[in-house]
């Protein structure tokens, strides 16, 4: 077993460890390290044995620590701390986060432009789909929001297409107040519904027909938007 497919979670005892459900305690000397510093954790993980302490949020499995040896973190942390406090360091450390704002730039502007194309909105609604596309692009690109945007195991297109019926699902239908059944599979059965109405929604903006504007889901949501600000979840 990789040492990094250790994952511990905590019991709802305060203290307790556990690992597929059976307890378990960390050896002698070790202590639990919170996520927050990247460079910190690389270092702590190529220093030897640690368990990755984790929890469940939306769905997914994430990482919020790491168990390993007290003294390892004490020399590591130092080790950084010495680093960190060389010019030369806050120098690379400044280039390297000037890149990174550049690269986010850029993908924000690809992502909108590849919403625009999944919109393909008639000519007489150009205005809603831009503001369709800065509404998702706003809630799907930023680094750390965990949405379908920020993966690339899928093209582009699927992702731009993916994050249009997750932000509808959540602001043009009743999705977060629903009282889904605990059974398997029902909880995606109501998204692929929810997804359905959404598309039926969207065509006819790509039609270009006329639409009710007070009763359309979709031009509430962004009125709303337009005057409440982007209040996205």
């Amino acid at each position: 077993m990789k040492k990094e497919e250790f994952q511990v979670r905590e019991s709802r005892e305060k203290g307790a460890l556990l690992h597929d459900g059976a307890p378990v305690v960390p050896p002698e000397g070790w202590i639990c390290v919170p996520s927050g510093d990247p460079g910190l954790t690389r270092r702590l993980k190529a220093a030897g044995d640690y368990w990755v302490l984790v929890h469940t949020r939306r769905g997914r499995v994430e990482a919020i620590g790491l168990w390993t040896d007290g003294g390892t973190v004490a020399r590591v942390k130092a080790e950084l701390k010495k680093e960190r406090s060389d010019p030369g360091f806050r120098k690379k450390r400044e280039a390297a986060a000037r890149v990174r704002e550049r690269k986010q730039a850029d993908y924000e502007q690809e992502f909108r432009l590849a919403l625009l194309r999944f919109l393909s909105f008639d000519e007489k609604w150009s205005g809603f789909a831009e503001q369709l596309a800065d509404a998702v692009t706003a809630h799907a690109v930023p680094v750390g929001s965990g949405t379908v945007a920020r993966t690339r195991r899928i093209p582009l297109e699927q992702r731009a297409e993916a994050a249009v019926i997750a932000w509808m699902r959540h602001q043009t239908t009743a999705y977060d107040r629903m009282a889904i059944p605990r059974v398997r599979g029902s909880r995606r059965e109501v998204r692929r519904r929810l997804a359905e109405h959404s598309r039926r929604i969207l065509e006819r903006y790509r039609s270009g027909e006329d639409v009710d504007l007070r009763s359309c889901p979709l031009a509430r949501a962004l009125q709303a938007r337009a005057k409440n600000g982007p209040a996205e979840k």
